[in-house]
């Protein structure tokens, strides 16, 4: 099965026919009879939205990049109905999924649907540097017995994804109506998710909305960012926060998802100011609040050792049983590193404030 979005490098630094020359298509796509000409490199930027343009520019500069047959560089002309092609020396990774023996921690399982909670750490779905060892692998292993259910169907499987480093709760259905039934009730939002974050700073309010468009940073094609919701750009995301814990210089908050959107909570905090502690990608593993001391520093390294990624929690997840009409709802307790992340901040805290009396 052919996932377009699958990241495949393109920029030509593996070579596995060097001594044949054979190349291999792993794209093609046929220009619209209504479109006006445009650069090669652009066009299938936007037809690979994974890949920036300059990976692109190096492929037409290896010769992989081809119009009707032949190659071309990256400044050429693709005009109506030119079929386009990348063609690699390598052929295209195999992302048949096969079962692995990896531990699962499912919270519930019927004969249509499971609900288990990912540790951090481990990847949903194969995809680019991830064709191995990821929890899709781990659900076929463990239904490998069920003849009704074939990992490569995408009629069955998940329902939806959490990030890489997001432990926490999600769904996954062992037939096609459940995945139905599931689907439609994550596209008409009448499902329930909720997350616990960890996010830099102390929020002025006791509760917020978050409202703005989500789509790839143009500066970082691995990243989101927001956008106003009338500049015609990205997806509609809305998500609503409220604090739950104040710990000085982090606040610990519930967020509820109106939509589900890629990286949507972390991009929305970081969008308000307050980036989840801990998140790499978003300027979260940067003292972003407190005082500029030895100490304190030590303090802040010691957390990020303590709990290496972004501090979500995907804690609650609810829905109605696609089979009995019930409904279904789940909690997830924190994660051993979050909770240790957590149980830290109130042991500084705490410490600041005796500190504080005593003096």
């Amino acid at each position: 099965m052919i996932d377009i979005y699958d990241n495949t490098d393109i920029d030509g630094e593996e070579t596995g026919d060097e001594e044949t020359g054979q190349l291999y298509e792993h794209f093609s796509f046929t220009a619209d009879p209504g479109m006006s000409p445009v650069r090669v490199d652009k066009f299938m930027r936007e037809k690979l939205p994974h890949s920036s343009r300059n990976r692109i520019q190096k492929a037409a500069d290896s010769g992989f990049v081809h119009v009707n047959g032949k190659p071309v560089k990256s400044n050429c002309k693709v005009r109506p109905g030119d079929i386009v092609t990348l063609m690699l020396d390598r052929p295209r990774h195999d992302s048949t999924i096969e079962p692995e023996d990896i531990s699962l921690n499912i919270a519930y399982e019927d004969s249509e649907l499971m609900v288990i909670n990912k540790p951090a750490g481990l990847v949903v779905h194969p995809g680019a540097g991830n064709f191995h060892g990821t929890l899709v692998n781990a659900v076929a292993w463990h239904l490998k017995d069920l003849d009704s259910y074939d990992p490569n169907d995408p009629e069955v499987g998940l329902v939806h994804r959490i990030d890489k480093d997001t432990s926490g709760l999600l769904v996954v259905a062992k037939t096609p109506q459940a995945k139905t039934s599931l689907g439609a009730q994550f596209f008409n939002k009448t499902t329930h998710r909720s997350y616990n974050a960890l996010v830099w700073g102390n929020l002025t309010e006791d509760s917020g909305r978050i409202e703005g468009n989500i789509a790839r940073d143009p500066k970082d094609r691995l990243r989101m960012t927001v956008f106003s919701p009338d500049s015609g750009i990205g997806k509609e995301a809305v998500t609503h926060w409220r604090v739950i814990e104040r710990l000085g210089y982090v606040t610990l908050v519930e967020c509820v998802l109106e939509t589900g959107r890629t990286h949507q909570i972390r991009a929305h905090m970081k969008h308000i100011g307050h980036p989840l502690f801990g998140d790499e990608r978003y300027g979260g593993c940067e003292v972003l609040r407190g005082n500029r001391s030895t100490t304190y520093k030590a303090f802040i390294q010691n957390c990020f050792k303590l709990c290496p990624r972004q501090a979500l929690h995907a804690r609650t997840l609810g829905f109605i049983h696609p089979q009995t009409g019930q409904q279904m709802d789940f909690t997830s307790e924190l994660a051993d590193d979050m909770a240790a992340l957590i149980s830290k901040w109130r042991d500084y805290m705490t410490g600041l404030a005796n500190a504080d009396t005593i003096a």
